[in-house]
């Protein structure tokens, strides 16, 4: 598929694995589909707990300005990064959120908003730090922008050999979310989430 340049904007705080999954999607853009993708970073004072965020561009051309302007594309994890950073999405651009820890307010824009409990269905898989794939997969579900076997080379190919198979599940059940939601049926996505999530 053609790939026409997206600004992304992934943010939320340390621990989520907010810069993997930036260089999970540029490394599936760049190295397993043949196009371009430029990767910047910003952590808050603390390395887990803090905020961070990360500016992905992906492009079938070189790309000639690495910083996001105004994203076509928002991912956020936490409600810190969404009041930060949701005013700058694009008019008609797509926003992603944990679910469980994002309330999404009236931006006044003309938006497509998509929601996934991405941290409950990591926990179901046994490992909360697996969320990011569990995201990136939806991601790939949901904006259509990548190959999903593109995506999930890419996963397999960024995390420690231990962590594959499960990083590649996470990636596959986020996709089947994903899949799921577009197609108007979020209570079957929903169906087979059994573990209760605590903000706590």
């Amino acid at each position: 598929m053609r790939l026409q340049l997206t600004e992304i904007r992934i943010a939320g705080f340390g621990g989520q694995g907010v810069i993997l999954s930036a260089i999970v999607l540029g490394k599936a853009a760049s190295i397993f589909q043949g196009a371009y993708a430029t990767m910047t970073q910003n952590f808050g004072p603390e390395a887990r707990g803090g905020a961070c965020s990360a500016q992905l561009i992906v492009s079938d051309t070189p790309v000639l300005y690495p910083y996001v302007a105004r994203p076509d594309i928002m991912v956020v994890m936490s409600q810190e990064a969404y009041v930060r950073f949701a005013p700058e999405l694009k008019d008609g651009g797509i926003l992603i959120v944990e679910q469980d820890l994002v309330r999404v307010g009236d931006l006044n824009k003309d938006i497509q908003v998509y929601s996934i409990p991405a941290t409950r269905i990591a926990e179901e898989l046994g490992k909360r730090m697996v969320l990011n794939s569990v995201m990136v997969g939806f991601f790939t579900a949901v904006t259509h922008l990548l190959e999903p076997d593109a995506v999930r080379k890419a996963v397999a190919d960024s995390v420690p050999p231990s962590f594959v198979e499960l990083n590649v599940k996470a990636f596959d059940r986020g996709l089947d979310y994903g899949t799921k939601v577009l197609t108007g049926a979020p209570e079957a996505a929903d169906a087979d989430l059994h573990v209760e999530y605590s903000r706590e």
